[in-house]
């Protein structure tokens, strides 16, 4: 079968558009911006995120009802979300709404007004969300170990903010923050559908027509490195919690592709991930196992997450940990890495097959790179991983004595 490869094009205005053709009746669209929780300063914590609540609140042109009804009567979806490092408006809905959609998120964008009575209550709603993290030990625990390790960063303090911040919050900071970050220069498009290239460049041409040319709040500091830490907290009130984790490679670090590599052998979505071998299936002793791989800019770190009941909490740390100073001081063997490249390379395929999370990784990968490798770019590159290279990648980010550890305990 014939690859299905997107095709980056880049307006006169600047804004970049990853266009990738689709047979499919649905559409998606994601218009990506750079500038998340990072470009925020350290006392307005929260905003962007506030931001991303109320830009659905009304604007020169339309009403918050209107907004809100405007894909969902015709059987769509809108959404948003705010990262550490960009902020994304996307939708879902059926080929024929495609300039209803790219409209609507062209007009929440560019013309959104905040309006006061709205932009109040839509605190009270923030701070209902930020309760509901205070109910989730495992987000608080994810939370303050950001915290710890981007000490005195942005990195380190929560997406959501405080109570706090978010009470403080003015129209003028949200209407500043919008002006600073949602420009031409920093927006890219992503699109999977079946409308044509040559429409998609009109609608952008016509409705983004005045779209700031130039953002002038997306210079991110880089962070301090913090020494490694141990803490442990009585915050649980049924299972204990950990986090164990490090420094990580950023977008820019070749050593990128590997620690995704064996981030996915340790804790990925697969029953056969070694740490959900050894601690889950082998010895019994927790239900929640994973490990993930936070990649940012100029930096990252991976983390190892389990939930266990108190009794078994101490024995799962130290089978995690024994599992990386393996890693860190034996490597994997040849056969292993050829069994991870195969497992690996069949779960891109498969979830290249999902048109939505094509159009989602197109859009943060331009966003980033400014270029996006096809999937047989991307298989070659997996492929020629070397043990050598692996290995090194391993025991440079997984040496016991670099290992954070946060632990909740059971109150």
């Amino acid at each position: 079968m014939k690859e299905r490869c997107p095709e980056i094009i880049t307006l006169p205005s600047g804004i970049r558009i990853v266009f990738l053709k689709s047979n499919s009746a649905v559409g998606h669209i994601a218009f990506y911006f750079k500038g998340g929780s990072r470009s925020e300063p350290m006392e307005k914590m929260g905003l962007a995120h506030y931001l991303e609540h109320c830009i659905f609140k009304g604007t020169k042109n339309h009403g918050p009802m209107w907004i809100l009804s405007r894909l969902d009567e015709v059987g769509g979806e809108l959404n948003a979300f705010t990262a550490k490092e960009e902020i994304c408006v996307h939708a879902t809905f059926l080929q024929k709404y495609t300039k209803r959609t790219f409209e609507l998120i062209s007009d929440l964008v560019m013309n959104s007004i905040f309006p006061l009575e709205e932009i109040e209550k839509e605190k009270e709603v923030i701070i209902d969300e930020i309760n509901s993290y205070k109910d989730s030990p495992v987000d608080r625990l994810m939370d303050d170990f950001d915290a710890l390790l981007f000490a005195g960063s942005t990195l380190g303090a929560p997406i959501l903010g405080t109570k706090k911040t978010v009470r403080e919050f003015k129209q003028a900071d949200l209407l500043d923050f919008m002006h600073s970050n949602f420009s031409a220069d920093n927006l890219v498009i992503s699109y999977v559908g079946n409308e044509s290239k040559h429409q998609l460049v009109h609608l952008a041409n016509r409705f983004l027509s005045e779209l700031p040319p130039k953002a002038n709040n997306v210079q991110f500091e880089a962070p301090v490195k913090a020494p490694p830490f141990q803490l442990r907290k009585k915050e649980s009130n049924h299972q204990s919690h950990a986090i164990l984790g490090a420094y990580a490679p950023s977008f820019r670090d070749d050593d990128r592709l590997m620690m995704t590599l064996l981030i996915n052998y340790l804790g990925g979505p697969a029953m056969n991930a070694r740490l959900n071998l050894v601690i889950r299936e082998k010895y019994g002793l927790a239900y929640h196992v994973e490990a993930n791989y936070t990649v940012l800019e100029d930096s990252g770190y991976w983390a190892i997450l389990l939930s266990a009941e108190q009794k078994n909490m101490d024995q799962s740390i130290e089978l995690a940990k024994k599992e990386l100073f393996k890693l860190s001081s034996q490597g994997l063997s040849k056969a292993q890495l050829q069994k991870l490249k195969v497992q690996f390379l069949g779960q891109l395929s498969i979830s290249s097959e999902s048109n939505n999370a094509r159009c989602m990784a197109n859009g943060k990968t331009l966003l980033v790179y400014d270029r996006i490798d096809t999937l047989s770019e991307t298989f070659d590159k997996i492929q020629a991983v070397t043990l050598e290279e692996i290995n090194a990648v391993a025991t440079k980010y997984f040496t016991p004595e670099n290992v954070c550890e946060l632990v909740y305990d059971k109150k």
